[in-house]
C-alpha cells in the first residue's frame, strides 16, 4: 500500500525509522498497521525531497503537524526548483559553448556590414551583474525591459524606435546592463526612468542575428573575430538593437548586433 520495497522496510526498521506494529515471533514476519501509512508517507516525501535519513527521523520524531510539514515541503520544493533552474542555465551554457567549439573555422561573416549609426536619446533602466556570462545577463535583462516598458506606459511615452541594450564594464570588472528605448519626449520627474544619450559612431560592424538570443554568443564571436581579422579594434560599447525580438516565437526574432570599430 505504501509502495515501498520489503528491503527498504527492513532498512527503516533496522535504523529505527519505521518500526513494524508487531513481528511474528516464529517466522520473523513484520506486520504494519494502516495507521502507519501517515508516517511512511511523510518519510518517503521527505526522503525524495533530499532530506537525509537522520534529518527525516528528527522531523518525524518531533511529531511535526501537517501544516508545518507542508511548509517545510514547500520550502524544500522551492529550493529544488531554484537548483533545477540553475542547473538548466548551466546546461544551456555548456551547450552554447559546445556549439561555438563545433562551429570554429566556419562561422558565417559574409553578412557583416560596416555602416555609421546616428546618436539616439534613450529612456533607460540599468542593472549590474558580475560579468559577461550570458547565464546572468539573460535573466537580468528580460525583466529589466519588462519594467522599462511598464514605466514608459505609465509615463505616457511611446517608443520612437526599436529597443536597445548596451553594456559597460566597471573598474572591478562587473558589467552594467543598459536597457533602453528611443524617445522623443522627456520622462517626467519621478517616473523612475533615466535619460541617456547614446553617441553615434562613424563605423560599426553590424550583423543581423536571427533566432533566439540563447545562441547569440556565436554571432558576437563571429563579429569580433571578423573585426580583428580586418585590423579593427573595438571603439565603443557593443549594442544589441532588437528589430523584432522579445515577443512571439524566439525562432523568428531578429536582432542587429553593432560593434563600434576603428583602425
Amino acid at each position: 500500500m505504501g509502495r515501498v520495497s520489503v528491503r527498504m522496510l527492513r532498512h527503516y526498521d533496522a535504523i529505527g525509522l519505521l518500526r513494524p506494529a508487531r513481528v511474528d515471533p516464529s517466522s520473523g514476519y513484520r506486520f504494519y498497521g494502516v495507521d502507519q501509512l501517515a508516517r511512511l508517507n511523510r518519510l518517503v516525501a521527505l526522503k525524495e525531497l533530499g532530506f537525509g535519513l537522520q534529518q527525516v527521523r528528527d522531523i518525524l520524531d518531533e511529531n511535526v503537524g501537517p501544516d508545518e510539514l507542508r511548509g517545510m515541503l514547500r520550502l524544500r520544493r522551492a529550493q529544488l526548483e531554484e537548483q533545477i533552474a540553475a542547473d538548466t542555465a548551466r546546461l544551456t551554457q555548456v551547450e552554447t559553448r559546445l556549439r561555438l567549439i563545433e562551429s570554429e573555422g566556419r562561422m558565417e561573416t559574409q553578412d557583416i556590414v560596416i555602416k555609421p549609426v546616428a546618436p539616439v536619446r534613450l529612456a533607460e533602466l540599468t542593472t549590474t551583474v558580475s560579468g559577461y556570462d550570458s547565464a546572468e545577463i539573460g535573466p537580468a535583462i528580460r525583466p529589466l525591459f519588462g519594467e522599462l516598458f511598464g514605466k514608459l506606459t505609465a509615463a505616457g511615452l511611446a517608443p520612437a524606435g526599436p529597443a536597445v541594450a548596451y553594456y559597460e564594464e566597471t573598474a572591478d570588472e562587473r558589467v552594467v546592463i543598459h536597457a533602453g528605448v528611443p524617445v522623443t519626449g522627456e520622462p517626467a520627474s519621478g517616473s523612475g526612468l533615466a535619460v541617456a544619450d547614446l553617441p553615434g559612431a562613424e563605423r560599426v560592424a553590424a550583423f543581423v542575428h536571427r533566432g533566439s538570443l540563447d545562441t547569440a554568443d556565436r554571432s558576437w564571436q563571429s563579429l569580433q573575430a571578423w573585426a580583428a581579422a580586418q585590423g579593427y579594434r573595438m571603439a565603443g560599447a557593443a549594442r544589441e538593437v532588437y528589430l523584432n525580438a522579445g515577443t512571439g516565437d524566439p525562432a523568428e526574432w531578429i536582432t542587429e548586433f553593432q560593434l563600434p570599430i576603428a583602425k
